[in-house]
């Protein structure tokens, strides 16, 4: 699904082509409205591309916050952060957080999500974050799980309720368990499985939210003629 900002500006440059072509002036002197519809577009995507490097300053502030913060964690590989598409994603190694098949957060792991927890609360607090869950792909045995999707889900919980008796709004919180289906490395390798057992914060950047569904707003937008 196109974006907001990716719609607008493909509904601005037809706009402006139809104004600037012979055949179409005589119908835009008589139709005010549609200059007025050109000039708040332009004033929107104005404002998302103002909103969008905003929120990117926002994000790397955070990033740097974190780099400082975890330093040592990050020295160790045992946590790493990037910026992607999807926002500003934190992958914490799941021996930092767990031990091996097992789902409650560690007494030692509470320091680093304290400071995880400081970060959003101080340069993100008002953005979606997505909390997931991710397991190599050895099947689980000896244990009550039923699978590698039921520990990776509880694991994803658990860190969410952690984040959330630190302060985080749990309103902007959600957990999912992708178990062994959204793989960093190769699973025939134990370098590639240990990539592959973590959880990451995602916090998500606003203009991707809304790529999920159409407001009634964006709807109405779609159908301008």
């Amino acid at each position: 699904m196109l974006n907001r900002s990716f719609f607008l500006t493909c509904v601005l440059i037809l706009s402006i082509s139809l104004m600037t072509s012979g055949c179409a002036v005589n119908f835009y002197k008589q139709s005010p409205k549609n200059k007025e519809k050109i000039q708040t577009l332009t004033s929107e995507i104005s404002d998302l591309k103002k909103q969008q490097e905003l929120e990117r300053e926002s994000f790397e502030e955070a990033k740097k916050m974190l780099e400082k913060k975890l330093k040592s964690e990050i020295a160790d590989e045992s946590i790493s952060l990037e910026i992607d598409e999807r926002g500003l994603v934190i992958i914490l190694s799941d021996y930092i957080l767990f031990d091996s098949g097992k789902a409650e957060v560690k007494e030692d792991a509470n320091t680093v999500l304290s400071k995880v927890a400081q970060i959003i609360k101080k340069k993100v607090p008002g953005k979606n974050i997505g909390v997931g869950g991710h397991t190599d792909n050895i099947p689980i045995t000896h244990s009550s799980w039923k699978s590698n999707w039921e520990l990776s889900t509880t694991r994803a919980t658990n860190v969410l309720h952690s984040l959330v008796e630190r302060g985080v709004l749990p309103g902007k919180l959600s957990a999912t368990g992708y178990g062994e289906h959204r793989s960093l490395g190769s699973n025939d390798t134990e370098e590639g499985r240990s990539a592959n057992r973590r959880v990451e914060i995602v916090i998500l950047p606003e203009f991707q939210e809304k790529r999920g569904g159409l407001s009634d707003e964006d709807k109405e937008n779609d159908n301008i003629k």
